[in-house]
């Protein structure tokens, strides 16, 4: 019997899963970090450890496992219990034991139990589709702090110039004066005139914009007609609070065609919205009850994508 399935699924929701006469498997939360050496964001996660003392029986793992085998409680405890006594003996010869998706069990010198935690596997549902990823500094521009220290070594040296004295008359001068007189008064008659015809053009536009509005105050001799008011129902989806989302893109398009194709594969796909990062996200469904949207997220990562994760409104 194979027991690893069903304390993977446990350590999802609860801290501690324990082996009838083997020991416990431990779930202690992690907050997000930053690796300074390789400039790495780490999203918060839940570590696995092995703790040998923890193995009486909690009753947890066997009633999770009666009720999904539809067997007695009774019946599974002493097959659990066995799957414990076979695990102890195979460490003892020197065996190590992989158990899929939690970590890998060997015994050491001093005869006791060693644990090598899955790390690829996050088993905090809160941070479903958080990876780490490298940020890379940001190489902000020099240029005009060395600028300024170049003009600090350069002296800047302005030579004055002599201004050459004209050659022209004064007569002409006085010309020049009388000729830009006459331009002026001239181009200030041409703009009275075009003023005046602006101004009797407005005044012909305002008297037919009132003629206008009085024919339509007066068309009606009753009381205008009154159309009867048109009630329209608008079904809208009711989302829940758990969304298991497929993707988010940078393009809304994108993301449009993204819910067309999940629509056409028989998912109840919509578009969710902008996230705080500006991304347009896609969502498979939306739950209101936590362990269905868990139950559908593990069957789509199975079937359609492994990249999916759930985003959990409070």
């Amino acid at each position: 019997m194979r027991i690893e399935p069903y304390i993977e699924k446990l350590l999802y929701d609860y801290n501690c899963v324990v082996v009838p006469g083997f020991g416990a498997f431990l779930a202690h939360g992690k907050s997000a970090e930053i690796d300074l050496a390789s400039n790495t964001l780490i999203p918060p996660s839940k570590t696995i450890s092995f703790n040998a003392q923890l193995s009486k029986n909690d009753g947890l793992l066997v009633s999770h496992i009666a009720k999904e085998k539809h067997l007695g409680y009774e019946e599974l405890l002493q097959e659990v219990e066995d799957v414990g006594e076979n695990w102890k003996k195979r460490l003892e010869q020197g065996e190590n034991i992989d158990l899929f998706g939690i970590g890998k069990l060997s015994m050491t010198r001093e005869h006791k139990i060693q644990f090598q935690p899955e790390n690829k596997i996050n088993y905090l549902t809160s941070s479903f589709g958080l990876s780490a990823f490298a940020a890379t500094p940001i190489q902000r521009e020099v240029l005009k702090e060395e600028v300024e220290a170049l003009e600090e070594q350069i002296p800047f040296i302005i030579t004055p110039e002599k201004r050459k004295e004209s050659s022209f008359r004064p007569w002409l001068k006085y010309a020049a004066v009388i000729l830009l007189a006459v331009s002026l008064g001239s181009t200030s008659y041409r703009a009275y005139e075009k003023l005046q015809q602006k101004q009797v053009t407005v005044q012909q536009d305002a008297q037919e914009e009132v003629s206008r509005l009085i024919q339509e105050a007066t068309f009606f001799e009753s009381a205008p007609l009154e159309l009867p008011a048109l009630n329209i129902n608008i079904s809208k989806k009711k989302l829940g609070k758990h969304h298991v989302i497929a993707g988010a893109f940078r393009i809304e398009q994108n993301a449009d065609k993204k819910v067309a194709l999940l629509k056409q594969k028989g998912y109840n796909a919509f578009y969710l919205g902008v996230n705080k990062f500006g991304l347009h996200q896609v969502a498979y469904d939306s739950f209101e009850n936590p362990k269905e949207a868990l139950t559908f997220l593990r069957k789509v990562k199975r079937t359609e994508s492994p990249d999916a994760w759930m985003l959990s409104e409070k």
